[in-house]
């Protein structure tokens, strides 16, 4: 007779721990093929558990091929291939990730979302909710909601001076969705020129879809033309209103040249607007989509940095010639952002409340800029940093003269909780020329908190 602890059980189901029981005993051979298994009401009374329990495990193992009946005769081992010992278990898990305490964070780079206007969202999801559940309901289109399109495409023409169609747009869960969308619409035979230094997930994303990514340097006027022409590349990605890490902007002469090598190649040009609308003096940057006349640029941008880290909606600009090509080849794709989300999205830009939120936080991170780098100037070790920013964005870069190597101050910040991201670490080639330069991602920073965060970084920077 079949004996188990059903003590032993742990949160299972009785039912379920005794399948596992005897689906065990013929993996490894204990139940051999053939052997009949006691009645279901025998079984039940030896086990001091109900009928119910033992004819709910033998219906799972027959259902999975363990058993077999035979009418009027019961249940038997089916034959099974004999498996060495733990492989019929499932592996183990791994431990879960320590949890880090971080006393100063410098790497997160994360708005503030305690100043999101919670309250107008709210009203805003209730109004939708509110009238009925027929358009809620509906399936959205696979380029997104058109009232959320239509409200992109108003935003773009107003504040971005992009005339651009809401056909063009098509709406998706962030920027590594749209970076994916974007590998299958080139295709695996695109070589992909990436800003070097650059934000790695770009690499990252396009490398695991098959493509080939060649980094391409910087100067100071952001990627270098003549390198570009060299790369062989079908396709550039880059950020020139505001790039992430250096902060660069590239100016209208370089633009020109991007596109003209865009022209005389018939490659593309992927715009990513990333964290542009941080601007704190003089007017926005034009986009690099704005003064294309020839179709080369795919315009892609997100509400992560402007709403919050997880409002995960993205969109792009796709030129004619390409929309056309992502139809015919990519719309079978259903449109990945939940239809409430676009709803109320689409409400939050007609209305005036994106552009309000965000005059309210440009106001704000520029005071927190103008602390912080007052904090900075004003600490222990400002004799050994310089500080290069652009008046825009939400980071900016620490160069700090000492001789201990990156990983050595990585190192030590760990140990006293800070964590630092440091320029070296966005680099696919290494150049020691990036070495002892710190990106500081100061959104986070809270004026309260910059005495002891400098108090924190002066022990970490100590020759």
């Amino acid at each position: 007779m079949l004996t188990y602890s059903m003590e032993d059980r742990g949160g299972l189901p009785l039912y379920e721990y005794l399948y596992r029981r005897i689906r065990a005993d013929i993996l490894d051979g204990t139940l051999a093929a053939g052997e009949r298994l006691p009645s279901k009401r025998s079984l039940a009374e030896h086990l001091n558990v109900s009928v119910i329990t033992v004819e709910g495990a033998y219906a799972q193992l027959e259902a999975e091929g363990y058993l077999y009946t035979l009418p009027k005769r019961g249940f038997f081992v089916s034959r099974v291939a004999r498996l060495p010992a733990g492989v019929g278990a499932a592996p183990p898990l791994p431990p879960p990730p320590e949890p880090v305490y971080w006393r100063l964070d410098l790497k997160s780079n994360r708005v503030d979302t305690a100043r999101f206007p919670v309250a107008t969202w709210a009203r805003l999801t209730r109004q939708v909710l509110s009238e009925g559940s027929g358009a809620l309901l509906s399936p959205v289109p696979h380029q997104g909601l058109p009232a959320l399109r239509q409200a992109i495409a108003d935003d773009l023409r107003d504040y971005k001076g992009m005339a651009v169609s809401p056909e063009q747009i098509v709406v998706g869960a962030g920027a590594e969705y749209l970076y994916l969308l974007l590998a299958q619409l080139l295709g695996q035979n695109t070589v992909f020129a990436v800003e070097d230094p650059g934000y790695p997930k770009i690499r990252q994303v396009y490398g695991k879809c098959g493509a080939r990514c060649c980094p391409v340097p910087l100067d100071g006027r952001g990627m270098d033309p003549a390198a570009l022409r060299s790369s062989g590349a079908t396709a550039a990605h880059l950020s020139p209103s505001h790039h992430y890490p250096t902060g660069l902007v590239t100016p209208i002469g370089r633009r020109q040249e991007l596109l003209a090598w865009a022209r005389d190649t018939g490659a593309v040009i992927i715009e990513d607007d990333y964290d542009s609308e941080f601007r704190f003096t003089g007017r926005p940057i034009p986009t690099l989509q704005s003064i294309d006349s020839d179709g080369l640029v795919i315009y892609m941008n997100t509400f992560s940095q402007t709403i919050s880290p997880s409002m995960r909606v993205g969109f792009m600009v796709l030129p004619p010639r390409l929309l056309e090509r992502y139809r015919r080849e990519l719309d079978f794709y259903a449109c990945t952002v939940p239809a409430l989300d676009q709803h109320v999205l689409a409400r939050f830009l007609d209305r005036g409340c994106y552009e309000q939120h965000l005059s309210r936080m440009r106001k704000e991170y520029r005071l927190r800029r103008d602390r912080v780098l007052e904090a900075f100037r004003a600490s222990p070790f400002a004799d050994r940093i310089s500080i290069s920013e652009q008046e825009a964005g939400l980071h900016f870069l620490l160069r700090l003269d000492t001789a201990c190597p990156d990983e050595g101050l990585r190192r030590r910040a760990r140990e006293a909780g800070v964590r630092l991201s440091f320029l070296s670490e966005y680099a696919a080639v290494p150049d020691p020329a990036y070495a002892h330069t710190l990106v500081i991602n100061y959104a986070g920073l809270e004026a309260g908190q910059l005495p002891a965060a400098m108090d924190l970084l002066a022990e970490v920077f100590k020759e």
